[in-house]
């Protein structure tokens, strides 16, 4: 069994700061970091590799500092990395990620055989979009399996999979063929610290590099800004609120009804609304 994981090296948000004046996003002096979402789903793939035998290689396209991340990723006890670096990949949008990603995955399957399994995070916490998993599924052809809680079961000889999907109002038990794509939820799972062997081994690896040439990609146009109908126009700081929030002092009574009581003392024709609604139950 061969799984690939994609992972993104993105900046720590809890230190991002944004340009008074241009309003653009200060990635100086910021630290990076593999993206949180795809900590579960390394986790989940070094799982099914420890149950079920086989390989995981990790995946990322960025500059070639995004090296670190996937030397981070092999602590875990991943096999091998990949990183794809090319100036061509500058400014790619979701749809050029895309794109380049799941050519390198074709890659990756010529070379060092086929992926059964695809794992993403469900989202990156600069982006937001939710979009590169599926895209990657779109391209690939592969069934796809978004907001994945659990892997359920996994039959390599029945070349199928059962997870877990949240969705909203419960949970969908679902069922697919191999190969899929999956993009994990978080607190899926836990994430392993790894071993002084694999942080020996992470420390030594050959971090595998490949160009949009060596990747396979024939048209570079549909790469970095040239491939990116979509562009970021300004990014801003959300203005404070004026109003502050207000402190509620049990006082001696149970806090849950401080708070309401406070509630309804703020709004006085709510208690009356929900107390007339409440007359139709």
């Amino acid at each position: 069994m061969h799984i690939v994981v994609c992972i993104k090296q993105v900046p720590d948000s809890a230190q991002i700061r944004v340009h008074p004046v241009t309003n653009t996003i200060m990635r100086q002096g910021v630290p990076t970091i593999i993206n949180p979402y795809d900590l579960f789903a390394i986790e989940e793939a070094l799982r099914l590799r420890d149950k079920f035998g086989g390989e995981v290689t990790i995946l990322t396209m960025g500059p070639p500092m995004a090296s670190d991340s996937l030397r981070k990723a092999l602590t875990f006890g991943a096999d091998r990395a990949v990183l794809l670096t090319d100036r061509f990949f500058a400014g790619s949008d979701t749809l050029a990620t895309s794109f380049a990603l799941s050519s390198a995955i074709t890659k990756i399957g010529e070379v060092f055989g086929a992926a059964d399994i695809v794992f993403t995070g469900k989202q990156t916490i600069d982006g937001d979009t939710a979009q590169v998993g599926p895209g990657i599924a779109k391209r690939l052809g592969l069934t796809q399996l978004t907001y994945v809680a659990k892997v359920a079961d996994l039959d390599l000889a029945g070349r199928s999979i059962e997870v877990h999907r949240r969705a909203e109002g419960g949970v969908q038990v679902l069922k697919s063929p191999l190969p899929c794509l999956i993009t994990m939820l978080e607190g899926t799972n836990e994430i392993r610290r790894g071993s002084m062997m694999d942080a020996l081994r992470a420390a030594r690896a050959e971090v595998v590099t490949w160009s949009a040439k060596d990747a396979g990609i024939p048209d570079v146009t549909k790469c970095g800004l040239r491939g990116s109908p979509t562009v970021v126009k300004r990014v801003f700081a959300p203005t404070p609120r004026a109003e502050k929030a207000q402190f509620v002092d049990p006082a001696g009574e149970p806090p849950a009804d401080a708070l309401i009581n406070a509630i309804f003392k703020r709004a006085p024709k709510l208690e009356a609304e929900l107390a007339e609604l409440s007359r139709g139950y």
